[in-house]
């Protein structure tokens, strides 16, 4: 017994000294078939929270990227003149067409097959209808970083033309329509910080040339 074990024995009686020595017996016992003992108290292990190390994780709200012309399927661009600077839609949208033709009928009294005389035809203006959507660089954040407001003013400089506008599109070229003037457009709401929807109406202008012969007396 060391000299803690005499202060505990005066301290707690005769009885404690047994109970002390037979603790001892049984701790030499056990430590000999299991794992060494683990003191309880004090805490020698070093404690704490470690810091691990993670990568950082860039560009974490970072937004759908515009799609250069031959990422496309159907690009569509404006420009203001036939050889001038084209700006693309960076986010290919959608484009609906539909047209007809304009007939002008005559109903003659007493006709025996029925039905009317077709007198003349000519084809009316394609309608052209374009949706589409507008992103921003990141997805979250303030207004200036997320709206895609540079992409808003350059297709509204288009939009607000008095006059026709160059288009060039494997669709629209198809159908012969190069030139198309803005009726009316829409910006709806669209939820999310940095998405913008629209809808452009419009109808083909296939510019023609009214010419007027002056004849000398």
């Amino acid at each position: 017994m060391n000299n803690n074990d005499f202060l505990f024995a005066s301290l707690m009686g005769g009885k404690a000294v047994a109970t002390l020595e037979s603790n001892k017996v049984f701790d030499n016992q056990f430590t000999k078939q299991v794992l060494p003992p683990i003191p309880f108290l004090p805490f020698q292990n070093v404690t704490g929270i470690t810091a691990v190390s993670s990568p950082v994780i860039a560009n974490h709200w970072s937004a759908n990227q515009p799609l250069d012309q031959k990422q496309q399927y159907f690009p569509l661009l404006f420009s203001f003149s036939e050889n001038g600077a084209r700006w693309l839609f960076p986010f290919e949208p959608l484009i609906s067409v539909s047209g007809g033709n304009a007939i002008i009928k005559r109903k003659v009294a007493k006709r025996v097959t029925g039905g009317t005389i077709k007198e003349r035809w000519a084809q009316n203006d394609y309608e052209i209808t374009i949706t589409g959507v507008l992103f921003g660089a990141i997805e979250r954040g303030n207004y200036e970083d997320t709206y895609p407001r540079v992409l808003m003013r350059e297709l509204f400089d288009f939009l607000k033309k008095a006059g026709f506008i160059y288009v060039f599109s494997d669709l629209l070229n198809t159908l012969g329509i190069l030139n198309i003037v803005i009726e009316d457009y829409n910006f709806p709401f669209t939820k999310g910080e940095n998405v913008q929807a629209f809808e452009i109406k419009a109808s083909s202008d296939m510019g023609y040339k009214l010419l007027t012969e002056l004849i000398e007396p």
